[in-house]
């Protein structure tokens, strides 16, 4: 029996070859999209799930509001971490992680005693400050040293089996306990080492020094371990609840005793628990160095792929009972010896499922490649061997069952369904064309070139909102402006020797210091009240810094008064037109002279500053003062580039002098345009995900117009060439074989369009400043899909056409 449902099926598929290979094109694509999709989806949503109790893990964070302006931090104040245990109850464990200070960032120095000087590793990452509870909360496996006292001294640091290959290549782990490495000033000895995790997680560190090593050293003032009412980033807290206390309670205790040790702004300031699953998803709480994913995202790829899927699922329907007519006479054969309809809807889902395994089998081996194609789509460390985690193996198994049900049911039941006496009288082949099943054939098509149409007009209003936003006037020059920094630890005379020398270099035009760039990826806020003689106004304000040369460099124009004075220290501040509206003034000039508090002191507005972009054009203009400060980054706008090579040639300059200053750093520079292109990655991925997935959408799209053209055209052979020999023209064969075709496509339109616009107006809602939905939009993509369609299918209909009657009219 099983012999024989291979030799049908193969000898059905092998006399189809055509609309088999159509099949399974249809399937392939949209199963690999679905692999690689659900792959992706898999493993975002993997982080951090093999903790054992992870419903119990929590990490504390940080939500104020201060004067209405709100704010969210990881970091907690450093002293929290040591006292809550012995302050609160219900803890299991405790476990704060410093980073390491410096941009997270460090000199590692490994003194061997047959080294005639140490190995240098400049800039080693993942390096943390914790104690022995992290491992537990973790679940490493330690391969050597001591677990319960591994980082219960100072001094000492456990290492990750990679690190400790890297550092030690030719000792074994155990070897490695008790050499010592030098982290920039602290030397350190090696007390233990434990493996890599090999799960997804945000838990990043790769080195582990003991937490007691901060409270021996010259650290404890640089972490604040003893201020309650100020905090940083690199101090985070963890916390695994026991097993009888609801976060709400902790909650709750934990407030009560910070506002205990900050009595001045804990008023102000929530302490709150994130579950362990929101670490990996909430933007309002991203890691240092770490990784946000958007779940709007993932699910959004997860309709790609379901839509994808949906057509590839479509075709194989419509193509199977287009073809009803070619295998009635084999139902009714098979059915008047003796086959019953369960049996036949067996034989036929069992084709299915061939059909999906083998395209799946082909989009397994297409998983490798595709992931190289699609690297920036990739989420970092996402690999082919993911595929083989038993629970994504689960979620291929059901997608395959899926697929074959949807694909196979339908046919199924329509093929079993014919009667012998109707089909070996030869009544189902005049009738296919005109029956229901050519009603269902059409509704599918329509669906296919909706999904289709929606990606077209999805793809090209994302494009020009993208384009808008990069191209809008921003307020200020972006053109040959780069900026980089200098360690902000170093003497300031070093500094101030850097400046001079690039602004004295032939290629540069104009040259700043300060901090950020007008429009930045970060943000700073300040405080700032104006007293109108009524009330006292604190509207929420952004903050830049620089010299006087700044606003010069990025042709930042004043519209009132004048720049801040040069010299070492001035007390004047420049606001923008938006902080003026803000205050209550209608005119720029009305705000000259006048005086903010200011950190507790009144600093007058010498000048107005005309508006500019801050942030992305996703956000409006925001308030914004302007103070003098010499900061550490530079900012430098370049002469024009005439002969394609001076500002190669400047930029080579000022790296030599900068490496004449600070022989042992990096230079590293960023073009001012290239950042605010930066702005929109997310949107460009975007931009980049909904173009493959239009593309892939038309062509599984017209994969099954192909199919179903190529088999209407077959079925009405005679017809055509009886009209030609009636002296009908090959254009109008080809205008009658195309129309009702073209007609879906436009009915797709009408379906898609609403559709469209109302997904599209939803994502442009997010944009302060954008783009309006023109007619022109939906008109072109209902142009582009007709000629689409009108090609696809003509150029069957032209072959036909070009037939000679006399092979169609001939009698089998």
């Amino acid at each position: 029996m099983i012999k024989n449902f291979f030799t049908t099926t193969y000898r059905h598929l092998w006399r189809n070859k055509l609309f088999t290979v159509l099949n399974l094109l249809g399937l392939s694509i949209g199963i690999s999209a679905a692999l690689v999709i659900s792959l992706i989806v898999y493993y975002e949503f993997s982080f951090d799930t093999f903790q054992r109790d992870s419903d119990r893990i929590y990490r504390i964070v940080i939500d104020a509001n201060f004067n209405g302006v709100e704010g969210h931090s990881v970091g907690v104040p450093a002293p929290l971490g040591s006292a809550i245990p012995n302050e609160i109850t219900g803890i299991e464990q405790t476990v704060p992680v410093f980073q390491f200070q410096g941009d997270a960032t460090i000199h590692v120095r490994i003194d061997e005693d047959h080294a005639s000087k140490p190995l240098l590793f400049k800039k080693q990452k993942d390096v943390v400050f914790t104690n022995n509870d992290y491992f537990r909360l973790l679940g490493y496996q330690w391969i050597s040293g001591q677990q319960s006292s591994a980082l219960a001294q100072p001094f000492t640091v456990v290492l990750t089996q990679s690190r400790a290959r890297l550092y030690f290549p030719d000792l074994s782990p155990t070897a490695v306990i008790g050499k010592q490495l030098t982290y920039n000033d602290l030397t350190l000895t090696v007390s233990g080492v434990v493996g890599d995790l090999d799960k997804p997680t945000d838990f990043n560190g790769r080195e582990f020094i003991s937490l007691a090593t901060i409270e021996a050293s010259s650290l404890k003032e640089n972490f604040m371990m003893d201020v309650w009412d100020d905090w940083m980033a690199y101090s985070q807290l963890y916390v695994k609840l026991s097993a009888n206390q609801s976060a709400q309670a902790f909650q709750a205790q934990l407030n009560t005793f910070y506002q205990q040790h900050n009595t001045e702004r804990g008023k102000d300031i929530t302490l709150s628990l994130q579950p362990l699953h929101d670490i990996h998803f909430n933007r309002l709480y991203p890691n240092i160095g770490g990784r946000i994913a958007q779940k709007s995202t993932l699910y959004g790829l997860m309709a790609v792929a379901a839509f994808l899927l949906a057509l590839g699922c479509i075709n194989f329907i419509n193509l199977t009972t287009a073809q009803a007519s070619q295998r009635a006479k084999e139902i009714g054969v098979r059915k008047t010896m003796g086959s019953s309809k369960r049996q036949l809807i067996q034989q036929f889902l069992g084709e299915t499922v061939v059909m999906t395994s083998v395209a799946t089998v082909l989009s397994i081996l297409s998983i490798p490649i595709i992931l190289r194609l699609f690297s920036k789509f990739i989420p970092e460390g996402l690999t082919a061997d993911f595929m083989f985690q038993p629970g994504y193996l689960f979620v291929l198994l059901l997608l395959v069952a899926v697929v074959s049900f949807l694909s196979g049911c339908y046919p199924a039941l329509i093929l079993s369904g014919f009667t012998p006496t109707s089909v070996l009288r030869n009544q189902v082949s005049g009738l296919t064309g005109q029956t229901r099943h050519a009603g269902v054939r059409k509704i599918l098509t329509i669906s296919q070139f909706a999904i289709a149409q929606f990606f077209i007009l999805a793809t090209l209003i994302v494009s020009q909102q993208i384009n808008y936003s990069i191209d809008s006037d921003m307020g200020f020059d972006t053109g040959a402006i780069f900026k980089f920094d200098t360690p902000r630890d170093t003497a300031e005379t070093k500094s101030r020797q850097l400046l001079h020398t690039v602004q004295s270099l032939p290629g540069v035009e104009l040259a700043s210091t300060g901090f950020h760039a007008p429009a930045d990826r970060g943000v700073s806020f300040t405080t700032v009240s104006f007293h109108n003689g009524t009330e006292e106004l604190k509207p929420t304000t952004q903050i830049r810094w620089g010299d006087e040369h700044y606003l010069d460099v990025y042709g930042i124009k004043l519209v009132a008064g004048r720049n801040i004075s040069p010299g070492d220290a001035t007390n004047e501040l420049l606001v923008n037109e938006q902080f003026v509206k803000e205050i209550g003034f209608q005119r720029p000039e009305e705000a000259l002279g006048k005086f903010l508090n200011w950190n507790g002191n009144a600093v007058p507005i010498v000048g107005i500053m005309k508006d500019f972009h801050h942030q992305s054009t996703r956000s409006s203009i925001m308030p914004l003062l302007f103070q003098k400060n010499n900061g550490s980054t530079f900012h430098v706008r370049l002469k024009p580039n005439r002969d394609g090579q001076s500002w190669s040639h400047a930029i080579a300059q000022i790296q030599k002098a900068y490496h004449g200053l600070y022989p042992d750093e990096d230079f590293n520079y960023q073009f001012v345009d290239e950042m605010i292109a930066q702005f929109y990655e997310h949107e460009q991925a975007t931009a980049s995900l909904l173009t493959w997935a239009m593309s892939l959408s038309i062509l599984i799209s017209c994969l099954g117009l192909l199919g179903l053209a190529t088999y209407t055209i077959n079925t009405r052979g005679k017809e055509i060439g009886i009209r030609k020999v009636l002296g009908a023209t090959v254009g109008s064969i080809v205008q009658l074989l195309s129309k009702d075709f073209v007609k879906l496509v436009v009915i797709a339109l009408v379906i898609a369009s609403p559709i469209a616009w109302w997904a599209m107006n939803s994502w442009l809602a997010d944009f302060a400043y954008r783009i309006d939905m023109e007619w022109w939009m939906f008109a072109g993509t209902g142009l582009v899909a007709m000629v689409t369609a009108a090609l696809t299918v003509g150029s069957q209909a032209i072959r036909a056409a070009l037939a000679n009657p006399v092979d169609s009219l001939r009698d089998e």
